[in-house]
């Protein structure tokens, strides 16, 4: 007879630290919080084989609030942090929390990184175009004139494409979703978690204190059909409320089609998740509003070698060409003198 115990089920609240959360009333970001908790334990990954690693802003704080383990690292520094977590520790799921200031401004060189090494973990970006954190200033992300306490007369900087930048870096698996879509949120989360290799996942979170209603276009009810195309591996871009139009490609140019007046979803671009090729999903993440919907799901989702197992292959043939090594021999064979 088998003496082997079977893990405990875990639940949401298993994950749910004893930490007060203190974001603001409303913010996106308990959202997001609510639906990793209600995710996690699908994964079947004990508490202690997770860690969230996070930099400086207000969705660092997630760490806190998650009963697992965690690191709240330096400024935009949570990329190289967790680099260096899974090679040293490959066994372990790990998550990067970051915000559009932290990783695309201080960050961006160590976000563009661990993209391009493809890593086997998840990076979440909450987008709010904005610094929550110290109260209000124009982000990397914010639009063009917008008008904020660093900005007085309108932000002149052109703004970063999150899933643009990550397409741009090969990253295997990129998406996007909306903190308030939770069904699509919870779905994006588990796709990504379960991708082997890095995944990227951008979400249009809502600052509502110092950016409230960046993304009204992209969740109000009245506008949402119209503003959004959902993304299905393998189907044709439709949108709209009575689901009557569609987007083609006029040579490497997207536009905007209505069907039944000749065209039909044959005419229609199809989306193809697994392309080798990421010209197309680069193309679908430059689609902005008001010209286009904008897309939101997953984008690119791709197999390639990954970091750290090549890290680890090298090791073992190190290992077995040279000897497991011995760390005081190695620190002392080069010339040593003793300061008396």
């Amino acid at each position: 007879m088998s003496t082997q115990t079977s893990l405990p089920v875990l639940q949401a609240a298993d994950f749910a630290s004893d930490q007060e959360v203190r974001w603001c009333p409303g913010c996106g970001d308990y959202s997001i919080l609510a639906q990793m908790k209600k995710m996690l334990p699908s994964l079947g990954i004990p508490r202690e084989q997770t860690v969230f690693v996070s930099g400086i802003g207000c969705s660092s704080r997630f760490p806190y609030y998650m009963n697992t383990y965690g690191i709240h690292s330096i400024h935009g520094r949570a990329p190289a942090v967790a680099t260096g977590l899974k090679v040293a520790r490959p066994d372990l799921s790990v998550w990067v929390i970051t915000g559009d200031g932290d990783g695309l401004s201080i960050g961006g060189n160590h976000l563009m990184h661990c993209i391009r090494r493809n890593l086997d973990l998840n990076i979440v970006l909450f987008n709010n175009q904005i610094y929550g954190l110290t109260k209000g200033q124009y982000s990397p992300t914010s639009p063009l004139g917008k008008v904020t306490k660093s900005t007085p007369m309108g932000a002149i900087d052109n703004p970063l494409h999150p899933l643009s930048i990550a397409i741009g870096c090969e990253a295997t698996f990129v998406a996007r979703t909306i903190d308030v879509n939770i069904k699509h949120l919870g779905m994006v989360l588990k796709r990504a978690a379960e991708h082997r290799g890095v995944s990227f996942v951008e979400v249009y979170q809502n600052c509502n204190i110092f950016n409230d209603g960046a993304f009204s276009y992209a969740t109000d009810k009245e506008t949402k059909a119209d503003t959004v195309v959902e993304l299905e591996h393998g189907k044709p871009l439709i949108f709209g409320k009575n689901r009557d139009k569609g987007i083609r490609l006029h040579g490497m140019t997207p536009e905007i089609v209505e069907l039944g007046k000749g065209i039909t979803e044959d005419d229609l671009l199809f989306h193809d998740e697994k392309a080798p090729e990421p010209s197309l999903a680069y193309l679908l993440s430059r689609m902005r509003h008001p010209e286009f919907p904008e897309p939101i799901g997953v984008f690119r989702c791709v197999d390639r070698p990954r970091y750290d197992d090549e890290v680890g292959r090298q090791i073992a043939a190190a290992v077995e060409k040279k000897g497991p090594g011995d760390f005081n021999e190695l620190y002392n064979s080069a010339d040593t003198w003793m300061v008396n």
